[in-house]
């Protein structure tokens, strides 16, 4: 009888977690991640020391990987484009446009306390904590938009939609 109460008690105290992650991507996970060892590149001397960057502390060393950076020069692509310089000349009406009644500061900390407390007021119930699933889209489900109704919204109010899928006869 002892065994039983420990067990409840066990399983209640494990869904009490106020951790408000929704996915579970360690699910069956029990080795390393062996694509996430990344190798430096090897110690050179430039030919000019002042091509060095100032040291600062937490700042890149150039023999720091940048495997982005590496996949975009493998492919044949400007490296030094990844860095972020603003925004581009051909963005600059539509970030215009997108901004002209304003724009609310802080709204990405304002959207990441929402969503915190989201998450945290939808989290793993009890038997989903002991089973260690993965109930993001259960949480987010209120928020998620039907895409059949939105197209048949859509047709009904005679718009064109050439890239809908055709309906599935049953």
């Amino acid at each position: 009888m002892r065994l039983i109460w420990a067990l409840i008690g066990a399983g209640a105290l494990a869904s009490c977690s106020s951790d408000p992650q929704l996915h579970n991507l360690t699910a069956g996970q029990d080795t390393p991640d062996e694509f996430s060892i990344v190798p430096t590149r090897p110690l050179s001397m430039p030919p000019d020391l002042n091509q060095l960057p100032q040291p600062t502390p937490g700042g890149a060393n150039i023999t720091d990987p940048n495997p982005k950076g590496d996949a975009v020069a493998a492919l044949g692509g400007n490296p030094e484009r990844l860095a972020p310089t603003g925004i581009g000349a051909a963005d600059g009406a539509l970030v215009t446009y997108a901004s002209r009644l304003g724009v609310t500061a802080g709204i990405r900390q304002q959207l990441a306390q929402e969503d915190l407390a989201w998450r945290s007021n939808h989290s793993r119930r009890l038997l989903e904590n002991l089973a260690r699933t993965d109930v993001y889209y259960r949480a987010y489900e209120p928020m998620t938009l039907d895409s059949w109704a939105e197209q048949d919204r859509w047709q009904r109010a005679g718009a064109r939609t050439p890239s809908a899928p055709p309906l599935l006869e049953e």
